[in-house]
């Protein structure tokens, strides 16, 4: 499936938010990969697979999904940065339990840090997915809340936020 149409719309949040807020003149990269950070940790919180000592289940399914597609709009920008206006995802790449694949996502995310690696944010972009296909949803799920919450953003900034 191809993700053009997000990273389209990506696009258009982010010229938007850069104008607004006049960044012409900053590099937003790391920014946007410490937001990724954030938002993944924020999604981990939310399904609590790391939280060994609590019985407490993770949050709803829509919470879940909303935590999602916060990351998935910095993971866009991120690519965005590297000049990637779209991306198939063929084979989503899945580790064997939760706490796993969120440990190879920050692995990634560091790593591209250090390197502005094309394949290596292809690799994260299929971990980003496989995470996705392990809480449940489809990519016509991901999508879609992508572009509510993309909505919601431009009504934010609408909103001086």
């Amino acid at each position: 499936m191809s993700f053009k149409e997000l990273f389209e719309m990506q696009e258009i949040l982010n010229t938007r938010i850069v104008d607004e807020h006049q960044l012409h003149n900053e590099d937003l990269y790391e920014k946007r990969l410490l937001a990724l950070l954030v938002e993944l940790g924020e999604l981990a919180n939310e399904t609590r697979c790391f939280k060994y000592w609590s019985l407490k289940p993770p949050s709803s399914y829509e919470v879940i999904l909303e935590e999602y597609v916060d990351g998935l709009h910095f993971l866009l920008s991120v690519g965005l940065d590297l000049g990637i206006k779209d991306i198939e995802d063929d084979e989503s790449l899945q580790r064997e339990n939760l706490t796993d694949q969120f440990l190879s996502l920050y692995q990634r995310i560091g790593e591209l840090q250090g390197e502005k690696d094309i394949s290596l944010f292809r690799t994260l972009f299929s971990e980003f997915i496989g995470l996705g296909d392990m809480l449940g949803f489809s990519e016509e799920t991901i999508i879609e809340g992508y572009k509510e919450k993309n909505q919601i953003n431009h009504q934010r900034q609408d909103e001086g936020y």
